[in-house]
């Protein structure tokens, strides 16, 4: 079930809206729908397998498998 961000085209208001299958999507503010779908942040989470770069930049706490102490 995503949630999409859209911006409507009459009013201008953005929202956030549940949509399941093939749903019309409305405005909330002024009932429209003439929407824009808007790009959304990804939201994601690492496995755990980030390696830190070992060049002159890398900060002394940092290991193979953590690098928590400078980020």
């Amino acid at each position: 079930m995503p949630i999409y961000e859209y911006k409507c085209l009459k009013c201008d208001e953005q929202f956030e809206a549940l949509v399941f299958g093939d749903d019309n999507v409305s405005c909330p503010n002024c009932k429209g729908d003439k929407l824009e779908r808007l790009m959304s942040a990804c939201g994601f989470k690492s496995s755990g397998d980030f390696t830190p770069s070992t060049g002159s930049s890398s900060c002394s706490g940092c290991t193979s498998t953590n690098c928590s102490t400078c980020h």
